[in-house]
Formats: structure tokens, sequence, C-alpha cells
């Protein structure tokens, strides 16, 4: 990357710089290639955080499926966190993990998971898990509240087998042929293995999942650098687990040197080790020594976080994400760019500025698979609630076993809010819509710069800086003037 005109000598923030277009022999988005240039296997830049919130096992598989990578919570019991992994392995790199209820349950209960939105499925199974029938998420909500699903599986979506969906263009022909935006999908003895869409069909035709060398989804898990992380680390690869995170607020810290020498030394040379978070050359030279392959760069810059308002600590996420990247790829490391995007505008900026993946939190939130209850406000409007995982909140999920004492003395320095609603877009109530805004962006943005890969993008991108005013000119307005 490079500047238009001088670099300059202040810290700059995402809404701070644009990208200039350079002449281009990259002819269209599909001719580009998203695949991170790190050690984590994903096939698309983006990576979801290891907030409660916002990553559980749905929304994992769910991104592994389109090529993306999820970091499960260290606050996760570990048994849960075994369960989880072993539930991501399980699902179908092909088809999305079905939404299932009991016949006996009430509609009400079901609208709490999975909103009534065109192009999703409710399949129906008995207390065996044997599939009896699904509808459209849709008609959940031309239903009374109290009904059970089982009396609305007349007229109900008619199946389609493994074979009918083995390629994209043939699942979407047979969905078309059944009048039909999505329908469930069973093998060859009428087990239900997922669901399959028009939009999924065309998602598999654009996007490749990221899988272990069982050609299962992957997934990532965090680890504390308190207590035995390089234990705790071990136990979650041998579980299943793709990519060790070594989370923690301030990663250049001792402590933290010493749980990434312990992590890397438990899991081998093979396994991708994150560490962070970071801001500084340093830090991330200091972490790279210790044994991190990607350093989680990013203090204050997210959406649920008040560390700078709190401390005066932090950076503007551009040029953290810049400086940090050059330090890393100069000791054969990578970067993420862990906050404080907003748009697809700021992924593409955050690549360009050096980093290899994007992490994303309070973006997913709102979504579907994201973890949570679908909560209604005042207005009708569906959404989730989110929280900062220095807030009050994470902070007595996480430490809930301390008698009460201790735990209060815990949260008198808890950081961050503890409660957002993130609102569910009606047009797009899924990680995979959000996905397929935010790659077309990016994609575009690469056919700008003249760049097929996230290297080239990397080095041949031009960024300019820009005023307030010059952010707010790029911006659609809503209304006509």
């Amino acid at each position: 990357m490079r500047f238009l005109e001088d670099r300059p000598e202040h810290d700059l923030t995402y809404s701070d710089v644009f990208l200039v277009p350079s002449k281009s022999d990259v002819g269209s988005r599909f001719a580009v290639d998203l695949a991170p240039d790190d050690s984590t296997g994903a096939t698309l830049p983006i990576v979801a955080a290891n907030m409660n919130s916002v990553t559980g096992p749905r929304l994992a598989a769910t991104l592994a499926r389109r090529g993306g990578l999820a970091v499960l919570t260290q606050d996760f019991d570990e048994h849960d966190t075994f369960a989880s992994i072993d539930w991501v392995k399980r699902q179908s790199t092909r088809f999305s993990s079905p939404y299932t209820a009991s016949p006996d349950e009430a509609v009400s209960d079901v609208l709490r998971r999975l909103p009534a939105v065109e192009g999703h499925v409710l399949c129906a199974v008995d207390e065996s898990g044997e599939f009896i029938g699904a509808i459209p998420a849709a008609r959940l909500g031309q239903s009374l509240a109290d009904a059970q699903i089982g009396d609305l599986l007349h007229g109900k979506i008619p199946h389609i087998t493994e074979d009918e969906a083995a390629e994209p263009r043939q699942a979407f022909s047979r969905l078309s042929e059944l009048d039909v935006e999505a329908a469930p999908v069973v093998d060859g003895n009428g087990v239900l293995v997922g669901v399959v869409s028009r939009h999924g069909s065309l998602r598999n035709e654009i996007y490749k999942p990221a899988v272990d060398s069982q050609g299962r989804l992957r997934v990532a898990a965090a680890v504390g650098a308190s207590g035995d992380p390089g234990v705790r680390a071990a136990r979650l690869v041998e579980a299943g687990a793709d990519v060790i995170v070594v989370d923690t607020a301030h990663g250049h810290q001792q402590g933290m040197l010493s749980a990434v020498e312990a992590v890397r030394s438990a899991v081998g040379d093979d396994v991708a080790v994150v560490a962070g978070n970071v801001v500084t050359k340093q830090g991330v030279r200091d972490l790279a020594s210790a044994g991190a392959s990607v350093l989680k760069v990013g203090v204050g810059p997210g959406a649920m976080c008040t560390t700078r308002m709190m401390t005066a600590v932090g950076r503007p996420q551009f040029s953290a994400v810049l400086e940090t990247s050059e330090a890393a790829i100069e000791v054969g490391a990578r970067v993420w760019a862990d906050g404080g995007v907003r748009y697809p505008r700021d992924v593409a900026l955050a690549l360009a500025a050096g980093a290899s993946s994007v992490m994303i939190g309070s973006w997913f939130a709102g979504t579907i698979e994201a973890p949570g209850t679908l909560l209604h406000d005042d207005e009708g409007r569906i959404f989730k609630e989110s929280w900062g995982m220095a807030s009050t909140k994470a902070v007595t999920q996480r430490f809930g076993g301390l008698d009460p004492f201790d735990l209060a003395r815990k949260t008198m320095f808890a950081e961050g809010i503890s409660s957002s609603r993130i609102m569910l877009d009606p047009l797009r109530p899924s990680l995979e819509d959000l996905l397929d805004m935010i790659t077309t962006g990016v994609r575009s943005s690469f056919t700008y710069a003249g760049a097929a890969t996230v290297p080239e993008f990397r080095e041949r991108a031009v960024v300019g800086i820009q005023s307030a005013a010059g952010y707010e000119e790029g911006k659609a307005l809503p209304v006509s003037w």
C-alpha cells in the first residue's frame, strides 16, 4: 500500500482515508481470490470475534461454510466448548444447518430463535430426531402464537435428496421446479442432512468452505493468558479446534508472552496460534518471537468497547493495522484487524493496510445465527443483545463461580457496554446476507486497485486522506435533497 501523497505523521481511522482507483487488468469481481495469506486455512478474510453475543456453534459453522473463521469464546465451560467444536465438525460443508422443532412446540417459542423471514425453513423432527416435515419460516408470522408446529405441517415443503442437490446449478433448478425458495435435504435413508436454498446454491458456486484435513468445517477457540493456557489449548486442539487464539485486552505484557510460549509448546508448530491485542511494532515482534503466527490488532475501536474513553489507551485503527502489519510481515507473521469496521469499505481498507483477515463483532451480533434470543422492541422490531467482553455482564459470566465479595471486586473494574440492542436487518437477517454485502464491496475494491489476491491488494492499494466532509460526501442520501 502507498499513500496518494506523503505519509501523514498523525494516526488515522478508517473514516480518515479512502481508496484511489488504479489501472486494472482484473475484469471481474469473480476473478478475485479473497483467501487470506495467513496460516489459518480460511478462504475468506473474515473472522467472527470471540464475543459471547457473537460467536456460537451455529454462527461458526455458517461462517466456515463460506470460508471464514469464527472464534469460540474462552468464557464457555470446557465441556460446552468441546460440544460446540464437535457440532461444527459434524455440519455439512454444502447445506445450511437446519433449524428444528418438535411437533408440539409452540410458534411463539420457535420465533425466539428463528424469525418469520423468507428463504428460511423450519424442520420438524420427532423425539428420536427423525425428520417429519418442513414449513417456510415465513409461515410462522402468519400463525397464532400458541399454535403447535405439527398443526402447520399441512402443505409442507417437499424435501429433496442429496443427489438432487449435488451441484449448485442442479440444486437451484430443482428448487425452481418445486417453486420453493428453500427445502430440506435428506440422504438416501431419509435422514435430514441440511437445508438448501436458491441463494445458498448461488453461494456454493461463489464461496469455498474452510475445511480441515478431513474435509470438516474449521473452527477456532480462544484461551485466556491466565491459569494454564498451554494445557487448555492442547485439549482444545485434541477436541478438534483448528486455530488457537490467546486473548487478553493488553497483549503486550510478560504474562501474555509466557502464555503464548506455553501454548506454542503445547500445540506444536502445525497449529496457527493467534495472540493479542497489540497496536505497536514492538508488540508484534515480541509476540511473534514468543510463538504467535498471527497477531490480533486493535485496542478500543470496537462498538461495545469503552477502553479509550475510560483509560485514554488505544490507537486509531487504520494506522495501528498499517504499522503492525509491516512489522509482522518482516518476521513472517500476519495480523488480524480486530474491531472498528462498520461498512464494507472499512474491511477493504483494513486489508489494504496489511491485515490478512478482519475480525467482526457487533456487526454479526444481530444475525439469526448469533447466540441469544430474538427479542422485540416497542415498535415490533427484532433485535438481539450485544455486550462488550470487558463489561460487567461479561465479567459476571466469566467469574460467576467466585464468592460474592470477589465477584463484586472484579466487576468494579469492568469496562465496556453491558447491553446494546443490535437490530436484525429485515433485508439481511442472516450472517450469509451480511457476508454477501461485505464481500461484494471488497471484491469491487480489489478490481478498482487492479488486484486479484489479498497480497496483491496489500501491494497495489493507493490510499488518500480525506476530511470529515469528504467522508460524509461518500454516504448515500436516505431521502431526496
